[in-house]
């Protein structure tokens, strides 16, 4: 009975839940509709303020009143999309009633390569002459970085700064396979082509560990180097400071350069008043950035000349799949681009760690048959490696930013043999009759026969040589020079352009801009972004409704939940894969 009123209780929990959020998602879009009948204006003397704390940086978020940036949906994780923030920081640089910026980053969630693109739009709104103010109780490494950039740098007085370099973590499965009678069986080329190691080993191989110390150097050499400049602090004393976690107090931040001063909120307030010649606890004039991106007109709006900005995120699946790079959506995404007459050229923004071999060679086609008729670029974001690196292959140009992770050129294939699980601890038996000899090919029920894993490796050799192939034709290299940086290495942005897999060092601006040079349009383009957003209710509605299921397996799982993540990725990793060595977490 306990059982049955547990089961009530949830039952009616979200029978409630859904009503009141329905209720309040109707009463956010009176809230909307009714707001939308203002005219928004920018006042004299006005700060733009920008509060990445607690958001994740995406590529883009709706630009309506809503913009799913600027609260949490229900719980869900906070946004804040990367155009709309560049957008705004390029308007507000322009604009005379517009003085400055009050920047918030402490907690922000993204990875190195965005924290870089955005870190060097607030350096190009500095060159407005305007000033940049950037407070927080407590910064982690990222948030750090990004507000680096500020003209002063403020801290609350019991507050932190996490500055103590990065690390990469993996999470090993293979323990608990072994617990629960799961026996996987792994398939793959080359030495650096890791993502198998989760499942088979307990801890790094050698490889992987070197791989892992090479881009992390990397990238954090290229954080402290940016912080350095920015902070005028000598490289050599901030890389010992950063070695030896030297800030561990707000004051040892101020000691060493960090930061300007210890306050707290109001008083970096007052200072802000100074700044605008206000008088005492005069309110301060302020716009957020979806706000302010209503008075910020879009660039040549009547232009021939359009560019396509295709934006390609997630795990590289076949089919249709929500939240994923899904190959039927995106080689759609991408004939429309080439089939689109008013589309002069096409610029592929990547963010993938790859996927299945299947599905990004399809991408992969789309992509040749764009080139055939239309300038291409590629502009990698975070990672684009393995799949992410197949896809990208094609292109006329690859731009990355200097902490992009990509490479991984490599290929793996996995599978589970479930016997002992099935039969030795459920009790559950299979009896088989087949017609041929490999009827019943690759039973995941058994072991498998020799015959069965050399038809698979054989597969994974040709699927490899496959890879290189079309690793050659993109980029005009000899196989043996693509060999030499593949077996699945990955390298920072900076590495793979010494490399020659990456072309040019920049971010999404640099990649339009090329773009707009293959066509000859100078300063006069309009960028079109696939694909078409979604209307801004439909995007919430689906985020409650998924809300809601994780939530549930959250409360029942507490701390275990990041492990129940990974079982629930295998389902994506069984087959042929060409995917990034592991989910790299910087942290």
């Amino acid at each position: 009975m306990k059982f049955l009123g547990n089961v009530l209780a949830v039952i009616v929990g979200l029978f409630v839940f859904t009503i009141l959020s329905i209720l309040i998602s109707f009463g956010i879009l009176g809230a909307l509709v009714a707001s939308g009948e203002k005219e928004v204006t920018v006042k004299e003397n006005t700060v733009l303020h920008i509060n990445l704390n607690g958001r994740t940086i995406v590529e883009r978020t709706n630009e309506d009143d809503l913009n799913l940036g600027s609260f949490s949906a229900f719980g869900s994780p906070m946004t804040a999309g990367m155009y709309n923030l560049k957008k705004a920081l390029k308007g507000a640089a322009e604009d005379e009633s517009i003085k400055g910026i009050y920047l918030n980053t402490g907690l922000v969630f993204t990875g190195q390569a965005n924290l870089l693109e955005l870190r060097n739009a607030l350096k190009e709104f500095k060159e407005s002459g305007k000033f940049i103010i950037a407070y927080d109780e407590a910064y982690s490494e990222g948030g750090y970085y990004l507000a680096s950039v500020a003209d002063e740098i403020y801290i609350n007085p019991l507050g932190g700064i996490d500055f103590n370099g990065f690390a990469s973590e993996t999470i090993f499965l293979t323990g608990f396979f072994a617990k629960v009678g799961i026996k996987p069986v792994v398939f793959r080329v080359g030495d650096f082509k890791s993502a198998v190691e989760p499942f088979i080993l307990k801890e790094m191989s050698p490889e992987n560990r070197l791989q892992t110390e090479s881009f992390l150097n990397d990238i954090n050499s290229q954080a402290l180097a940016g912080i350095a400049e920015s902070r005028n602090i000598n490289l050599d004393s901030l890389t010992i400071i950063n070695d030896q976690m030297l800030v561990r107090e707000p004051e040892d931040a101020v000691k060493y350069g960090l930061a300007t001063a210890e306050l707290y909120e109001d008083e970096v307030l007052a200072k802000i008043r100074e700044k605008l010649g206000l008088e005492e606890d005069a309110d301060i004039p302020t716009m957020k950035v979806t706000e302010f991106n209503k008075t910020v007109s879009s660039k040549n709006l009547t232009s021939k000349n359009r560019i396509a900005v295709i934006l390609a995120e997630g795990q590289i699946v076949s089919g249709d799949v929500d939240g994923m790079l899904s190959s039927d959506k995106f080689a759609r995404e991408i004939r429309k681009a080439r089939k689109n007459d008013n589309i002069d050229a096409i610029v592929l923004r990547v963010n993938s760690p790859g996927g299945s071999i299947l599905a990004s060679e399809v991408i992969w086609k789309e992509m040749v048959e764009a080139k055939k008729v239309k300038p291409l670029i590629v502009s990698m974001g975070e990672v684009a490696a393995s799949g992410g690196y197949y896809i990208s292959a094609p292109a006329d140009t690859i731009v990355a930013q200097p902490n992009t992770i990509t490479g991984s050129i490599g290929i793996f294939g996995l599978f589970f043999n479930v016997e002992e699980l099935v039969t030795d601890k459920l009790g559950i038996t299979t009896d088989v009759v087949e017609t041929g000899e490999l009827s019943d090919f690759m039973n995941p029920g058994r072991e498998l026969t020799q015959v069965e894993m050399d038809i698979v490796q054989k597969n994974i050799e040709d699927g490899y040589e496959t890879f290189i192939s079309k690793v050659v034709e993109g980029r005009g290299m000899t196989a043996e020079q693509v060999k030499e940086v593949a077996s699945g290495r990955v390298w920072t942005g900076t590495q793979a352009k010494e490399r020659g897999l990456v072309d040019v060092l920049g971010g999404l601006d640099t990649a339009i801009e090329i773009a707009a040079g293959k066509i000859d349009a100078g300063d006069d383009y309009r960028v079109v972004y696939y694909p078409e957003q979604k209307p801004w209710f439909e995007v919430l509605m689906k985020d409650l409704e998924n809300n809601v299921s994780t939530r549930i397996i959250q409360s029942q799982l507490g701390d275990a939940y990041p492990y129940f993540q990974k079982t629930q990725e295998l389902k994506h990793l069984q087959g042929i894969q060409v995917r990034m060595p592991q989910d790299i977490i910087i942290k």
